[in-house]
């Protein structure tokens, strides 16, 4: 009881400084463990940290699903899952070190899933329901704790990838799988159109692909591709024998440093070169990259290729990804920790786009007070 009133306390004392900001138009900066500060166009306002509204509200192991407030450490809920043999199947970043700083509500905020997205989908595809604080100090409720459930439930999505511009979650209520009973990966040598081709050919059969990665390594010369099969003992047996490559028979640690950004192709990325993300359909060919980028690594069987270029080379990226039907983001920039500084969401570029993005801010935040340049200059 007596935390249950500490929480409703801090919800009325962060829902009046939001009235009191909207009142006299003074930017807040929603923060959580800040560890994805370095995403974006810029950090403005008045921190508004987050990391007070804290703690697991419920939990149905039996029933797929937690409920915890956005303050709560992500590596906190991964451990009470894993306890229950249960996880967040999506694999969501942490960009931490080891600090433990990621919150639930940042996870959310941010939108960001990891290795295994292509295979289980994205965060905002496990988000059941939340409560949020609009820009005008009102507690709203979305969506609830089942999947059937319709009410809002578009709005919880929405809050997904939405970078705390417009509102501040304060709870959210997220859909839990069952760790896989069985889990291997194999190693090819082989180019990237190979592994394209592969992968394209084994997304069509009954195989239990969940992750896929293929960068240049210094030991091979065409390049390699490490996949990652979960799911029933059987099936995983039968996918290896089937499929051939090299078991690799520790390789957990290097898909946690892929979904950190802790491998070594991202770790060495030279000075002067930002880190650039380019999202483009699975069918897609390998690129021509413009001269002065490195050789990418390519993740989710082919849709999320990354790269490593100077930013002059953005508008070349940009119109590559756009040619194969797609996008380019810039994702890290060049100074460690620090924001893009420039539009680099280029999918607002289009005035339709740009058009539903201003209208969906005015509903939720009309003073224009949360993370107000994060994602364009404008809002």
């Amino acid at each position: 009881m007596q935390a249950m009133d500490s929480a409703q306390s801090q919800l009325i004392q962060i829902a009046e400084r939001v009235r009191a900001a909207a009142a006299d138009a003074t930017p807040l900066r929603i923060r959580g463990g800040g560890t994805k500060d370095f995403h974006g166009l810029a950090l403005q306002g008045e921190l508004l940290d987050t990391r007070a509204l804290a703690g697991v509200v419920s939990y149905e192991p039996s029933e797929l699903v937690v409920t915890v407030r956005a303050g709560t450490p992500l590596a906190e809920v991964e451990a009470l899952l894993a306890a229950q043999g249960q996880c967040l199947a999506f694999e969501p970043p942490h960009f931490e070190g080891a600090d433990g700083r990621a919150t639930v509500g940042g996870m959310v905020a941010a939108g960001l899933s990891g290795p295994s997205r292509a295979s289980v989908g994205a965060v905002r595809d496990f988000v059941l329901g939340l409560e949020m604080i609009n820009g005008q100090g009102e507690l709203l409720r979305y969506g609830g704790q089942v999947m059937k459930n319709v009410a809002g439930y578009d709005v919880s999505r929405l809050m997904a990838g939405s970078w705390g511009t417009l509102g501040l979650i304060t709870e959210v209520s997220l859909k839990v799988l069952p760790v896989a009973p069985a889990e291997a990966t194999l190693r090819f040598e082989c180019t990237q159109q190979q592994a394209l081709d592969w992968l394209n050919a084994w997304g069509g059969q009954p195989l239990p692909l969940n992750a896929s990665c293929w960068l240049q390594e210094d030991s091979a010369a065409q390049g390699v591709l490490y996949l990652r099969l979960r799911g029933a003992r059987a099936a995983v047996q039968a996918a290896c024998g089937r499929l051939g490559g090299e078991r690799m028979h520790s390789a957990a640690a290097d898909w946690q440093a892929c979904r950190e950004h802790q491998l070594p192709w991202f770790t060495a990325r030279a000075p002067g070169h930002a880190l650039w993300r380019l999202s483009v359909p699975q069918t897609a060919p390998a690129l021509a990259l413009p001269d002065g980028c490195t050789e990418p690594l390519v993740e989710w069987h082919g849709a999320l290729r990354w790269v490593q270029a100077p930013r002059a080379l953005g508008h070349a990226l940009r119109a590559l990804a756009k040619a194969a039907g797609g996008s380019a983001t810039l994702f890290r920039s060049e100074a460690t920790g620090q924001p893009g500084a420039e539009p680099d969401f280029d999918a607002q570029a289009a005035d339709a786009t740009a058009a539903l993005h201003a209208r969906l801010k005015q509903a939720f935040d009309p003073a224009g007070i949360f993370n107000r340049g994060r994602l364009a200059a404008a809002w």
